[in-house]
């Protein structure tokens, strides 16, 4: 991607990050995408960052994805560290080297790792990133989740709220500055505007989980939301931006 490629770009085509991206093999996906497969996704979607990670720390093991991780990171991939939720010891070593390394973000996998509420390692891991003043990438139903992380003062980013569950994210987030969601579910005609209407762009994140899902419905729902320039420009980077630096 070149600069000349960007500036044909409008504000209401570009992303300036994606919080959910993730490159390796998937169960649920017929091929694998390494991370070069992934920056051409995001390059034809108008995206010029994203928060990355490999698969394998999700599935197989974290120190070996976390290094697959930092590898890939640079030219538009920004990394994002994983740990094993039901190993709160080794957790605590990771997530230093995590820190030691620049990484920002923690992505936490319950569905994969069959951590599917409150179980003292999952509290543990999140305590430990929480002092380590990490961005927490939760996945899951933000009604299990959100009461564990709240009142802790975490920034947390809800990977997987669907549009149904739009009233319980407004009722939590409304005391809890640092909940953000991403835009992927929200596929109703007023989704964007109701959080928006409700909370603020704040608390919204652009997040597409590219290569496993497409991206264009996404794109477009939030270029055409009924949302100011500035709100947009948020949603679409600002936010995360803020975030990681």
């Amino acid at each position: 991607m070149t600069t000349a490629d960007w500036l044909t770009w409008s504000p209401e085509e570009e992303i300036g990050y994606d919080a959910d991206t993730l490159f390796g093999g998937w169960p649920s996906h017929p091929t694998d995408t390494d991370a070069a497969g992934l920056r051409a996704h995001l390059t034809h979607s108008r995206i010029r960052k994203a928060l990355a990670i490999s698969t394998r720390g999700a599935l197989f093991d974290a120190p070996s994805g976390n290094a697959e991780t930092i590898a890939a990171a640079g030219d538009g991939l920004v990394p994002v560290g994983t740990v094993d939720l039901r190993d709160a010891v080794g957790a605590s070593e990771q997530l230093d080297a995590l820190v030691e390394q620049g990484v920002r973000c923690l992505r936490l996998f319950t569905v994969q790792q069959g951590v599917h509420g409150d179980t003292p390692s999952y509290r543990a891991v999140v305590a430990a990133a929480i002092e380590r003043r990490m961005v927490l990438l939760q996945d899951g139903d933000p009604r299990t989740f959100g009461p564990l992380l709240a009142g802790q003062g975490a920034e947390v980013v809800f990977l997987d709220l669907h549009v149904y569950l739009l009233g319980d994210f407004v009722l939590m987030a409304r005391s809890e500055p640092g909940f953000k969601a991403t835009t992927r579910m929200l596929s109703s005609p007023d989704g964007i505007e109701r959080v928006v209407g409700s909370l603020g762009a704040a608390h919204l994140v652009f997040g597409s989980r590219t290569p496993f899902m497409d991206v264009s419905p996404q794109t477009l729902r939030l270029r055409y939301a009924r949302i100011t320039a500035e709100e947009r420009a948020l949603i679409a980077g600002g936010n995360l931006r803020e975030l990681v630096g």
